[in-house]
Order: structure tokens, then C-alpha cells, then sequence
């Protein structure tokens, strides 16, 4: 190795090595950003369903006694076969009311029959059942995610799931002979509601708002569905544009506070490439924060525009919980509601397998009111300042994840650029001072 004169070898590594970790620095920080760069570009390619990235995978079990823990907070992922029962355990206080929920995610391009889907049960030590959905594919017959929830509920009046403990979550699949056999994946996420600081009103109001508002005005605005929950686009009050393609299923969410009511509808563009008819060839589907089924409606499609919308919904409200059915049920608390819009593989044989229009029209009607009053944080189970900017701006949850981490990234690189740059410069101070006392 070479040297300039004067200059000693030993003290210009030194110096080289505090240039280089300061590079290295600045090296280590954009690794994250380069990978999303990669991450954006491998996505450019819709897939037909967008697991969370950071779900842990999981394995059920096939006795409760063997099933593995799901901690509150937490996404997991992992498969069921056909006909398929698997357990998971969760441990539970007495205070605080319990969610778990499952997406089922059958492989594209396979066949499912009327009435193929899954139950989703929980249960108590002694087998005792708190609660279960089942959700099935009905008569719009083909595959396309589904969500449900079982749920146990802290109830002074009850004597039943009442207790602290291991609790346990069944999954259960059922299918026809005739269907793909093919595994299904899951999403599992395990959530969990404080208690009230004091007790709320119980019964339902005997009138409510059942009328169907007037369309949002102002034209549509170009916003593309997501491919999952995780990455479901954000919207507010307004006509939504996007396209949906044949076997794809679009995923959006919007924010309904305490109070208020959401009403949908989905219209499907015009085609002049056939006129054929396909029954229930777009569903549309709506499940609240907790990922839990709340309604379903599927319009027929010939070429000319169809409209499918959902039944109007109650007013948000903690009393709707008393109700039986889960239409109004599911409208238990404030957050993010899902829609999910599902185009029929069938529409590919007569129109092609192009995107086809779809327009999404929301509305959010009344103020918000004040929440319940819940005895700790409400965590999803609320509408924040940032979730209301996050529906303007029609970003998603992942991407309000990665601004997050890419905000905290940032204030990592500017500690360490400012930690770095004061090092170096004390490292190059010591090595001229050192420089000139040899000289």
C-alpha cells in the first residue's frame, strides 16, 4: 500500500474507517428504501390476494390442547384442507371483551359449490360455545376471499365464557365433493376491546334512518382497490373509481364513527362485447373493524350497467350488539368498515378477461357522536384525526405502516447522521493534531 509522504499509514485507515462508517450509515438506511423500491415493482402485477407482510405463520392444531397461543394484536397466517378443523388458543381476562376473526383465501382459479366456506367458533375450558359465524359463498358460486368472527363477550348477566383463562378458537371448513380440494389460505388476527367505564344503554331504538341517501355528488375520482385487508384503499364520502378484472376481488375501507351510517353501492360499466347474462356477477361485501361479517348483496350483469347495493345499515351504536342478526350486530363500534367488491370468473368467457369499470359510491351519513366512554384505550375500535386523513388521501394501512417506519427511519438517520458527522469530525481534529505534533 502506498502512502503520501508525511502520512503514516496507521492514521490514514483510521481516518478512511470513519469515513467509510459514516457511509456505511447512510448504506444501512436506504437498504429499507431500496426494498420497498423492489417491493413496488414486484407489485406492479395485482395479485389476487395481499396477505399482511407481517403476519407470523401458525400452524392449528388438531386438539385443543396441542393449539398454539394467538397474542392480542397480532396477524397470522396459515392454510386449512378440506374439510379441514384447526384450533388456536387464546388467554383471556375478565374485563375485556375478545375478537378473533379468519380470512379464508381459496386458490384462484378453483371450483367452490353453494354453501362451501367455513365456521369460525370460540369456546371455553369446558367446550362451552361463547360464540360463532359461518360464512359461505352462497349462490355467487366461485372463488373469493371470506371474512368472519367469533367472539366472547364479558357479560355480568351471563354465566357462561364468564372466566380468566384459555379460551379456544375452531376453524372449521366444509366442501362439496365436487370442489378444488385445493388448501385454503388464512389470516388470523386476534383483537381485543376494553370494558365500559360505566354501563351503556341496552336496547335497540324501535325507528332509525332506513332511507337511501342521495348519491354523492361531484363526479367519480380514479382510486383502485386494494388486494387485501392489509392494503385495502382508504376512502371518505364520494364516487370512487376503479377497474376490476374477471375473478378479482378489490378491497377498500372507510371510517364510520360513533353515530353514524354507512350506505353503498357498486355499478358495473357497460360492455359492447356481449350481452350475455351472468348471474351474480359482482358481489359486494361489507365486514366491520374487527373483520367480522356484517352483509352481502350480488347483482346479474348483461352488458348494460348493473348496480348492487347493501342494505341500509344502523346507526354505529354499543346497543347494536344486542341484536340477534348480524346486520345490525356487526355495527357494534366506530373504525374502519371493509367493503370488498368480487368480479365472477364467468364474465371472462363472454367479455374477455379486461378490466371492466367499477364505480363505488359511499356515503357516511350524520355527525359523529361521543363513544361509550371505554375504561382504556379503544385501539381499532375508534376513528382518529390520522385515520380521517388517511381516508382523504386514500392510503392504505400498509402504506400508513411504511410512512410510519419510514418517519421513524428518518429520525434514526438524522441522529446518527448528526452522532456520525460529530465523530468523524473529532476523529479528523485528533488525527491533524496528531499529524502536526509528529511533524
Amino acid at each position: 500500500m502506498s502512502t503520501q509522504a508525511g502520512r503514516r499509514p496507521g492514521v490514514g485507515r483510521r481516518a478512511g474507517a470513519l469515513i467509510a462508517a459514516a457511509a456505511a450509515v447512510g448504506a444501512v438506511t436506504a437498504l429499507p428504501v431500496q426494498a420497498r423500491a423492489a417491493e413496488g415493482a414486484e407489485g406492479a402485477a395485482v395479485p389476487p390476494y395481499a396477505f399482511d407482510g407481517s403476519a407470523q405463520r401458525i400452524q392449528g392444531a388438531a386438539s385443543s390442547l396441542d393449539a398454539k397461543a394467538l397474542k392480542t394484536g397480532q396477524t397470522y397466517r396459515d392454510t386449512l384442507k378440506k374439510d379441514g378443523k384447526v384450533y388456536y388458543r387464546i388467554d383471556l381476562d375478565t374485563r375485556r371483551n375478545a375478537y378473533v376473526s379468519v380470512v379464508a383465501v381459496p386458490k384462484p382459479g378453483g371450483k367452490v359449490e353453494y354453501g362451501d366456506g367455513f365456521k369460525v367458533t370460540m369456546q371455553d375450558g369446558s367446550g362451552a360455545e361463547c360464540s360463532y359465524q359461518q360464512v359461505d359463498f352462497g349462490s355467487a358460486d366461485y372463488p373469493r376471499p371470506l371474512a368472519g368472527y367469533a367472539r366472547r363477550i364479558v357479560d355480568a348477566d351471563s354465566s357462561s365464557c364468564q372466566q380468566a383463562g384459555a379460551f379456544y378458537v375452531l376453524v372449521e371448513r366444509s366442501s362439496k365433493a365436487t370442489s378444488t380440494p385445493d388448501d385454503w389460505g388464512l389470516e388470523i388476527r386476534h383483537l381485543s376491546e376494553p370494558p365500559l367505564k360505566k354501563a351503556g344503554p341496552t336496547e335497540l331504538p324501535s325507528a332509525w334512518p332506513s332511507a337511501t341517501p342521495a348519491p354523492p355528488t361531484g363526479g367519480p375520482r380514479p382510486r383502485q382497490g386494494g388486494s387485501g385487508i392489509h392494503d385495502a384503499a382508504s376512502l371518505t364520502q364520494g364516487e370512487w373509481r376503479s377497474d376490476i378484472r374477471p375473478g378479482q376481488t378489490l378491497f377498500y375501507r372507510v371510517p364510520v364513527d360513533w353515530g353514524q351510517q354507512l350506505f353503498a353501492t357498486a355499478e358495473l360499466g357497460s360492455s359492447s362485447a356481449s350481452d350475455a347474462y351472468v348471474s351474480n356477477a359482482l358481489v359486494l361485501s361489507l365486514e366491520n373493524p374487527a373483520l367480522g361479517y356484517v352483509d352481502e348483496n350480488t347483482v346479474t350483469y348483461d352488458g348494460k350497467p348493473a348496480t348492487v347495493t347493501l342494505g341500509p345499515q344502523r346507526p354505529v351504536a354499543h346497543e347494536n350488539r344486542t341484536a340477534y342478526d348480524d346486520a345490525t350486530n356487526g355495527m357494534r363500534f366506530a373504525g374502519w368498515y371493509y367493503l370488498s367488491a368480487t368480479l365472477s370468473p364467468a364474465v371472462a368467457k363472454d367479455y374477455g378477461d379486461k378490466p371492466v369499470p367499477l364505480t363505488l359510491r359511499v356515503s357516511v351519513m350524520n355527525k359523529a357522536k361521543a363513544g361509550p366512554g371505554y375504561d382504556g384505550d379503544p385501539g381499532p375500535f375508534t376513528v382518529t384525526a390520522g385515520d380521517k386523513e388517511a381516508a382523504a388521501s386514500g392510503s392504505s394501512g400498509a402504506q400508513v405502516e411504511q410512512a410510519a417506519e419510514r418517519s421513524g427511519s428518518m429520525r434514526i438517520v438524522a441522529a446518527a447522521g448528526i452522532g456520525t458527522g460529530t465523530v468523524l469530525l473529532l476523529g479528523l481534529g485528533a488525527w491533524t493534531l496528531l499529524a502536526r505534533r509528529r511533524a
